[in-house]
């Protein structure tokens, strides 16, 4: 697996043909795309400890919901505006998000103090287990720079559909 700290210049080396073959993946969607992405997925993630990177909850700022905040003020046995005053802020897209990163929940081990009542944008991440794949290219793109999965799952997808 790539170390978390050679993810940025390797990502940045390969964003060119990345991005060439995720636009004609999508102009050309193979029938089969999310079955093998998410099979890629599954055997990626198989031999994937997050906790050994964490570089999603370092660098990432996931969408709050008004779900989340709820969930996590209770848990955390907090006020809903005290949750919101403490913790988040508003983005240019209208939404909440932490007001810093990493995230304030992520403990020095790399495990997150509300694992249990996590954002769904974290309970999602890195979303290459979802149908609908070629809907977000984009997005996998850009998380190549943060997730050693994402990145090797779009080289995989590379030697299968190249």
């Amino acid at each position: 697996m790539i170390q978390p700290d050679k993810l940025q210049q390797l990502a940045k080396q390969k964003e060119n043909s990345n991005r060439k073959f995720l636009m004609r993946l999508k102009t050309r969607m193979p029938k089969d795309l999310d079955v093998v992405v998410q099979q890629l997925h599954k055997n990626i993630f198989s031999n994937v400890n997050c906790l050994d990177c964490a570089n999603c909850c370092k660098h990432l700022g996931p969408r709050i919901t008004e779900k989340d905040i709820d969930r996590i003020a209770k848990f955390s046995g907090l006020k809903k505006q005290s949750f919101i005053s403490t913790y988040l802020k508003i983005d240019e897209y209208r939404d909440y998000v932490f007001q810093n990163m990493p995230c304030p929940f992520l403990l020095p081990d790399n495990y997150c103090s509300i694992y249990e009542v996590r954002p769904k944008a974290c309970q999602d991440y890195p979303h290459t287990n979802r149908r609908k794949f070629h809907q977000i290219l984009n997005l996998s793109l850009k998380n190549t720079y943060t997730c050693p999965a994402v990145f090797q799952i779009v080289e995989e997808l590379k030697k299968i559909y190249s």
